[in-house]
């Protein structure tokens, strides 16, 4: 995993390669708008978004892809049909090209953790 020394979320989107640029600070936007309430951090290297202290989102630009972590397994679980052939590890939805972002679906995803408290992984 590339971790980033940025202290805050701006000066982590300055340092991410120029063609995800565009890309990541719209992830953000949409972490902001469909995140109220969520507090906005850096942790192990990348932007996290918080609730009552627990991460339960967070994005990366890895070397090979974008990251979405998804830390909340009831919100997979619900979305388990979307979710299906896309790129997934445990908790993460990768995208290997900016432009193959589905950000409807993580508006939707976004929407669901933010509805209700749940256990993050």
């Amino acid at each position: 995993m590339v971790q980033s020394r940025a202290e805050n979320v701006d000066d982590y989107l300055i340092g991410v390669p120029q063609e995800r640029g565009e890309a990541l600070a719209r992830l953000r936007e949409l972490c902001r708008t469909e995140l109220p309430g969520f507090t906005e951090a850096m942790a192990y290297g990348m932007p996290v978004y918080e609730r009552d202290g627990t991460a339960e989102v967070a994005f990366a630009s890895q070397k090979s892809y974008v990251s979405v972590y998804l830390l909340r397994e009831d919100v997979r679980e619900a979305f388990e049909e979307r979710l299906a052939g896309h790129d997934m590890g445990k908790g993460c939805l990768r995208f290997r090209k900016p432009e193959n972002i589905d950000f409807d679906l993580l508006r939707d995803l976004l929407r669901a953790t933010a509805a209700a408290p749940g256990t993050a992984c």
